[in-house]
Parts: C-alpha cells; structure tokens; sequence
C-alpha cells in the first residue's frame, strides 16, 4: 500500500511551476549567493526566501521589487513590522533603490512602496503588480486575521515574495500559509497530501513517513532555505556567528529552585522580585558606556527600569508610531544609549548589530521571541562577542538551561531541514543560474553577394 502511494506522489506533478521572467542584470553590490537567490525567486514570479538573520534579506527583497517594477512597471509593495519601514529605505539608499514609505493608499508612486503591516487596512482598493511579505513569519497564526486578510487581498498579484529567518521545520502550520499566500498550494491540501494526524488531537501533525522526500522536494521548489552561504557551495567571507556568552543573574539567592510551577505561579514570583531585577540590569547598564538592549515582559517592568537607568528611551506598545519609529532609528544610528522595549514590540526584522548587549528582565513562554529578540543583535555582521544577561528569581526555574534545551532541539530541527532541502535548493540555483539571458544583437550582420560566385 505504501508503495503504491509513494507511486502515486512520484507520478502527481508538486513541483511549483514557474511563471516570472530571467535576468542577468543584478545590482553589483550583492554577494554571488544573493543574486543566485534573487534571479530565482524572480524566475519562480512567488517565492519565499527563509533565510537566516544577517544574510541580506533587506537587499535581496529590495532588488527583486526593483527588477520586477523595471520588468513589470505599476505600483510594488513591501509590508513590514513598525519601524522597518524607515530601516529599508535607508538601506535602499545604499543601494541606489527608492523606496517610498506610506501610511495610506494616497501615498502611493509608481514603484517600490513601504508600509507597516498595522496600515494594512487603508491599502485594500490598490492593484499591486508585487508584493512583498517582510518578517512574513506573520504568517504562523492559521487562524489569525492579518493571516487570513493578506492571503485574500494579495490572491491576485501576479509576483509575491516571503521572507522571513528560517522557520522551524516542524511548524507545518507556517509552512501550509506561506504556501497558500504564494499560490503554491492551499493549507488543507498540503496536509492532506503529505501529512496525517497524530493520535486523537487533530491541531498535530505529522509527515508520512513515504512522502517525507517528496514534502521536501515540493518545498524547495518554491522556497530557499539557507542558513549559511557555505551550506550550498559558495565561498564567502564573512558569515561566521560571533560567540554568544549567556549570563543568569539570581536576585534572591545562589540556586534556582526547579520545582514545577504554574504560569500564574511564575508570574507571582516576578512581580515579587521585579524592584530586585529592574535594579540588577540597571547597574549593569550604568556601570558601561556601551550600547545596552533591554527586554521586559510586564509594564510594571519597563515602566521601572526606564526610572533606573539613566539615558535610556523607553518604548512601550501604547506609544505612538512616530516615538517607537524615531526611538528605534535612534537606537540604530547609537544617539540611543539603551533602549527599554519588549521583543512582541521590536523584537523581529530591526538590524542592530552595532550593539552587543542585551538584557532579559522578564521572559514569555516563547522561545521564538526569545530568540528573535537575540538576533537582533547576535547575527551576520556583527564583529563583536554578544552578551546575554538573563535575570530572574530563583523561584521562575532552571530558565537558562530551558533556553538551551530549547536552542538545541531547535538546531537540531533546522539542521534536518538545511539536510533535506540542501541538494534540491543548489540544484535549483544552479538552474536558473545555467539559464542565459535572451541575446540581443547590437551590430549589423553583412552578408556576402551570392550571386558574385554563382556559376
């Protein structure tokens, strides 16, 4: 039975067919890796790029909306977290891209366009010839409204790219939307195709084990999956992590106690400490003329830890745009010694490798936020070591070896997917590299006078 299914998903086409246009004339500035990756998703017309923090996703997307508009012309839009939108148009500056920010429809130029995924709503009557999904781990909810609001809306557009950092292999959920806002294949199918329950509780899932090959070949014929240039043969300078150094401070003793507790049990024994660690990660930041980057979870504590540390800016989720946009570009450009803010808030597509120090006073149940709120900072380009300071109570647990709990079977998922799609994906660039573009003759070929030899 087995084997004929295996049959029957060999001879059923999953490859993503493709349906843009091939180009040789790729911006100079990017590294061979990036317009290897670029003329493909340009080749494939919807696309998604999952690559890791630090490799240029800015400029990849950049130059695929520019070479679409230049192919295609009309109205491009980029969709991206609060304050990204500023970043991008600074980095298409380096770059010789214009990149136009928006807050509504009437802001629009023909070209590339850039608003925050919270303006969705004002953009809706607007024909879009590309879009672009930044951070499109926006994705992940299945059930969320923005999930459900960017599929419909952009159903239509003839050129669609989604770029996010690597998803976890197994969120299926993530991967089933990405595939649904490309065009590639509705959630359901997918699941249907290659996946059944597991056990009784149908919100789990798992891969058949006789259609795990071909799942990962479907995938890699529409997503680039990279962690690191050298994986798919490319020599490049550069791509080497920094060290990452973890540090738990304990406010209220030397051990941590590793009975199990409830959410609710945990979150009273931060409020019980909260003064002890504001206090803690204010020292630290006073005692440095460094850059420091301060998480919180609570408002009680950002609203401390911005009385405690001296010139720090605090951002907060109720704050107007235009102070979290400035604080955030502030940071960036370091007229911002420390800035106060939660990862839900800034912790996913800001570049700030310019510093490496950070600060978690207060952790959510999320490793993903834990870990993008990192890479921020711990990412492609830094030049330096990044400190990690965790400070908690001894009654929240064994916090940091949960984290590397966590970190590890996460490396050890993502490994899986690089080994799975590795060889699909270089065979793929290589593709489209091998293609050539159309020959456009400049000189005027001179034929010979046959009849001077005719007999």
């Amino acid at each position: 039975m087995k084997d004929c299914y295996r049959s029957f998903l060999e001879n059923k086409s999953v490859d993503f067919t493709s349906s843009g246009f091939v180009t040789d004339n790729l911006n100079n500035g990017l590294f061979g890796f990036q317009k290897d990756i670029v003329k493909w998703a340009l080749a494939k017309g919807r696309a998604a790029i999952f690559a890791d923090c630090g490799l240029g996703k800015t400029f990849m997307q950049l130059e695929w909306a520019y070479k679409v508009y230049e192919q295609e012309g009309g109205n491009i839009l980029i969709l991206a977290p609060l304050s990204v939108a500023e970043q991008t148009k600074q980095e298409g500056k380096k770059f010789g891209i214009d990149v136009n920010v928006c807050q509504t429809w009437s802001d629009i130029k023909e070209g590339i366009n850039i608003t925050n995924y919270e303006k969705l709503k004002y953009f809706k009557n607007v024909e879009f010839t590309g879009v672009v999904l930044d951070e499109s781990s926006i994705l992940k909810s299945f059930t969320g409204k923005t999930r459900n609001e960017l599929i419909n809306m952009f159903c239509k557009v003839p050129f669609r790219l989604a770029c996010t950092a690597t998803p976890a292999p197994n969120d299926y959920m993530e991967l089933g939307n990405h595939a649904e806002f490309l065009g590639v294949m509705g959630r359901n199918e997918m699941l249907s195709m290659f996946f059944t329950h597991d056990g009784g509780n149908t919100s789990k899932w798992r891969l058949k084990g006789h259609a795990e090959g071909i799942y990962w070949q479907w995938l890699s014929s529409w997503a680039v999956v990279i962690s690191n240039p050298q994986d798919l043969g490319y020599e490049c300078e550069g791509y080497e992590l920094p060290n990452l150094s973890i540090n738990q401070i304990i406010v209220d003793g030397d051990d941590v106690i590793n009975e199990p507790m409830t959410l609710t049990q945990r979150r009273q024994a931060r409020r019980a400490t909260l003064t002890q660690r504001c206090q803690s990660a204010a020292d630290l930041v006073n005692n440095s003329d460094e850059q420091w980057l301060v998480w919180c979870d609570l408002n009680d504590e950002s609203s401390a830890l911005s009385s405690m540390i001296n010139d720090c800016v605090e951002v907060r989720g109720s704050d107007k745009p235009e102070h979290k946009q400035k604080s955030m570009i502030g940071f960036s450009n370091g007229s911002i010694k420390c800035l106060v803010t939660k990862p839900s808030i800034a912790g996913f597509g800001m570049n700030w490798q310019q510093c490496r120090n950070m600060i978690f006073v207060g952790l959510s149940d999320s490793y993903e936020a834990y870990y993008q709120a990192v890479r921020r900072c711990w990412r492609f380009g830094q030049e330096q070591s990044v400190n990690v300071y965790i400070v908690i109570s001894s009654l929240e647990g064994a916090v940091k070896e949960n984290i590397e709990r966590k970190q590890a079977y996460s490396d050890k998922m993502q490994q899986a997917m690089f080994t799975y799609t590795k060889e699909s994906v270089k065979n793929n660039l290589l593709m489209t590299k091998k293609i050539k573009s159309e020959y456009n003759a400049d000189t005027t070929m001179i034929l010979p006078k046959w009849e001077e030899f005719a007999v």
